[in-house]
């Protein structure tokens, strides 16, 4: 069977099932660093590109007033199926990253594993940061996670992760091209290989990442004054490791505070 191109974000069960394995680890990091970082108050979270709704769910369940958007209305179909089959509820919205302006306050706000970097210029990435920011209580905090990009990289990188439910296997492939200094662009593919039984699909879907470096990144957080940069952790989320903001690890958790 050939690989069709179907957007990964247009199948969100198989998507949720790569990623859902972290997602218990992630949402105890996210509470602990509300708690260290951020203002004790009200749980109120808002999940920019919420996708499947994983974390909506999961914080939902652990009481925390949830609201959600995303650019995929696949995506928050299923993340609303979730939502309903749990018997939870929460806000959720179709929104793009650079032009939302979520409604409400919030003491926490999050944005994982990359989807920062879909917005592909300057003025769009601070758009999105102010957007946050003001819908943040003072003393809130904003966790953005992304990979830093290393411009002197010539080969391209390969990750590779496998998913079982019941009779259903898929196996991912995300291949990364090496960045573009002069564009600040990175070319970026996912193969999906799906078996359910004796059916069988094979997806890719292919987009370009903006690229940020530690001096890129630092510049970008520095031009948004609502906001101060007052951690950086990795996708280990140890919140005892703390690391500083520079180019010897791609892996950055932000940890950005409503002044």
């Amino acid at each position: 069977m050939s690989w069709q191109a179907i957007d990964w974000y247009d199948t969100p069960r198989y998507y949720d099932l790569i990623f859902d394995a972290d997602t218990g680890v992630e949402a105890d990091f996210l509470e602990a660093a509300a708690e260290r970082y951020g203002k004790r108050g009200r749980r109120r979270v808002l999940e920019p590109a919420c996708g499947s709704g994983r974390h909506v769910v999961e914080l939902a369940r652990r009481g925390w007033s949830v609201t959600g958007y995303d650019l995929s209305q696949p995506m928050l179909d299923y993340a609303r199926e979730r939502l309903d089959a749990a018997g939870l509820d929460a806000r959720l919205a179709l929104g793009a990253l650079e032009s939302y302006a979520p409604p409400g306050r919030y003491e926490l706000a999050h944005c994982l594993v990359s989807t920062f970097k879909y917005v592909m210029d300057e003025a769009g990435a601070r758009a999105h940061l102010e957007h946050v920011a003001r819908a943040l209580v003072p003393g809130g905090v904003y966790l953005l996670g992304f990979h830093l990009s290393d411009y002197d990289r010539a080969k391209r990188a390969r990750e590779r992760w496998t998913a079982r439910e019941g009779r259903t296997e898929v196996v991912c492939n995300i291949q990364s091209w090496p960045p573009e200094r002069g564009t600040r662009r990175e070319r970026v593919r996912s193969r999906l290989a799906v078996r359910e039984g004796r059916r069988e699909l094979r997806s890719e879907t292919e987009w370009w990442f903006r690229t940020y470096d530690a001096r890129q990144a630092r510049r970008l957080f520095a031009s948004v004054p609502a906001l101060e940069l007052v951690a950086v952790h990795d996708f280990t989320y140890d919140l005892d490791y703390v690391r500083e903001l520079d180019d010897t690890q791609e892996d950055c958790m932000f940890v950005l505070r409503k002044r």
